[in-house]
């Protein structure tokens, strides 16, 4: 949904104009106690400010703006004609809009209008018609064909798209059926959610020399590393790249080290590794470190959890070079090196360890084909 910080996540606003679809709009408010109710002021029954409903007198057109703005979900009781009418000089981008859901006045229908995917339109629409013993109506091909929502891909996991112009005509090509590569590289491998079993016209490829080798009309790739110019080429002209958030970074730096230093540490080896800051998933350190200002700093600059061990815990992982200096002031045989291999749940590491100045820095990743993963605590 929109990043603007003003709305708070999944802020519903029910609106209604007319009497049967205030009355219907009210029992919705009932079974979705954490939405606000409109409706016109004619229709008030005198309980309005006891239930913090709020009335309005007027042309609906009227306060719709402010409700664009204020709401991440609209569920309008007024006619599907009236409604794309109003709503259309509002619209900015598929990516902040809110999600608009119509209902008819006798709750027969209830039917996604806008931001299906992005906005969670189709899902609201679910919700709403299951509420109100509603039928939904939702048009987007990738929901009515059960096939991926390139759009939607890995979100629940917390992937992230690169380069979204490319969203709308991998969509195309997912929904019309033609050869559609998933290299997926790294990240969670439960994504397909159907009962029913992968397209034939999908096929998943765990490398980009092997679906490149294989041929198809759209791809979606899923990696943390850095594509090859070739690559790029041949994956990305007509395909969408995901960044999952599977890089754990182990940090131990002596104390006072300012953040920039650490920054300037972490984006030499993320370029060395030629790996993505995007998949960047977390932060790991010993206990010592958890008010360290500089790691803190770090932590909250790019949003990265800071994940820290006892020296305890940091020492049950072997390791082929433990350190009794280290260990003379933390009491730990290793930080960085342990503490990325805990936080990320692997055996081995991506880059055991690298000293640079007051920084010593561990790359390891999450090792998403194992049975059993590690989480960010």
């Amino acid at each position: 949904m929109s990043g603007d910080p003003a709305k708070t996540r999944e802020r519903v606003a029910i609106v209604a104009i007319t009497k049967h679809g205030t009355a219907l709009a009210r029992t919705l408010r009932e079974k979705m106690p954490g939405a606000d109710l409109y409706y016109m002021e004619k229709f008030a029954t005198g309980d309005e400010s006891d239930e913090g409903i709020r009335l309005f007198t007027g042309s609906v057109r009227l306060i719709l703006p402010d409700l664009f703005q204020r709401y991440d979900g609209l569920v309008l009781f007024i006619s599907l004609g009236a409604v794309v009418r109003m709503i259309a000089p509002l619209l900015k981008d598929k990516k902040t809009d809110p999600a608009v859901v119509v209902v008819d006045d006798r709750a027969e229908h209830a039917i996604s209008v806008l931001s299906g995917h992005l906005g969670g339109a189709n899902a609201l629409t679910r919700r709403v018609a299951s509420l109100l013993g509603a039928r939904p109506v939702i048009t987007t091909a990738s929901d009515v064909q059960q096939t991926i929502a390139v759009d939607l891909f890995g979100r629940d996991f917390g992937w992230e798209i690169e380069n979204f112009d490319k969203v709308t005509p991998v969509s195309a090509a997912v929904v019309n059926e033609e050869r559609i590569a998933i290299v997926q590289e790294s990240g969670e491998r439960n994504w397909w959610r159907y009962e029913k079993p992968l397209p034939s016209h999908i096929r998943v490829y765990r490398s980009a020399a092997e679906a490149i080798g294989a041929g198809f009309d759209a791809a979606l790739v899923v990696t943390h590393r850095l594509l090859t110019e070739e690559e790029e080429r041949a994956l990305l002209t007509n395909g969408v790249l995901y960044r999952p958030k599977v890089i754990v970074l182990g940090i131990g730096c002596n104390r006072g080290t300012p953040m920039e230093e650490i920054e300037q540490v972490v984006w030499e080896t993320l370029a060395e590794l030629r790996l993505s800051v995007r998949s960047v998933r977390n932060l790991a350190s010993i206990d010592l470190k958890k008010d360290e200002p500089g790691l803190k700093a770090l932590s909250e600059k790019y949003g990265w959890p800071l994940t820290v061990y006892t020296p305890e815990e940091l020492n049950t992982v072997p390791l082929p070079r433990p350190s009794e200096v280290v260990y003379k002031y933390t009491g730990a045989y290793g930080v960085s090196e342990p503490a990325a291999l805990l936080s990320a749940g692997a055996e081995t590491w991506l880059m055991e360890k690298k000293k640079s100045g007051n920084v010593t820095i561990s790359v390891a990743v999450v090792p998403h084909d194992r049975p059993a993963e590690a989480s960010v605590r």
